[in-house]
């Protein structure tokens, strides 16, 4: 396929390893030919790799598979997930999950991506709902600045929090960078 027909969550192969497109970018300068900026996950070791890709040039793309799957629980050294298609149960080691676990309360359904039947991410959505567990007390006054306090949900993320979110309210949470958007709306 060309390289401008890229997309996130696609797979590729290069050099004989499997990357996942993460970001990608079309730009077209004032002065030479476009090109695509691409941000790749590698499946093996997890680091990222920046390559710029010219109009003309081709990858191979490789098939994964997407499947809904439940979180259930912690256990040991890693978290059990249930697939929603044939309820199979398995395990993935906690440097696997990674800070995506931070964004999963049990019970919750998310989407991981397989390749040869072994999972290589955990494809989070734009924007999750969790529970405040603490909180620091807001200040009185507080609402002519922007002023943020520290709160932490109950998956165990910190976040920063405008001061009159208390604990035991439900906030919408960015799980790009972990950042408060709004109160969960009812």
């Amino acid at each position: 396929m060309k390289a401008t027909e890229v997309k996130g969550g696609m797979a590729v192969k290069m050099d004989g390893k499997v990357y996942i497109v993460m970001k990608y970018e079309h730009t077209k300068p004032g002065k030479g030919p476009a090109y695509m900026q691409v941000r790749l996950r590698d499946v093996e070791s997890g680091s990222y790799v920046e390559k710029r890709f010219g109009s003309s040039d081709s990858l191979e793309a490789t098939s994964v598979d997407k499947r809904e799957v439940e979180y259930l629980y912690e256990e040991g050294d890693g978290y059990v997930f249930m697939d929603q298609e044939d309820f199979d149960q398995f395990t993935l080691q906690k440097e696997f999950a990674g800070d995506a676990m931070l964004y999963l309360r049990p019970n919750g359904t998310t989407t991981i991506l397989f390749h040869e039947g072994r999972p290589i991410l955990i494809e989070l959505p734009a924007s999750v709902e969790l529970e405040v567990t603490e909180a620091q007390p807001g200040i009185k006054g507080a609402t002519a600045t922007n002023q943020l306090k520290e709160a932490v949900c109950e998956t165990g993320l910190k976040t920063r929090v405008p001061p009159f979110i208390d604990v035991g309210e439900t906030i919408k949470i960015s799980t790009v960078d972990g950042s408060y958007i709004s109160r969960a709306k009812d």
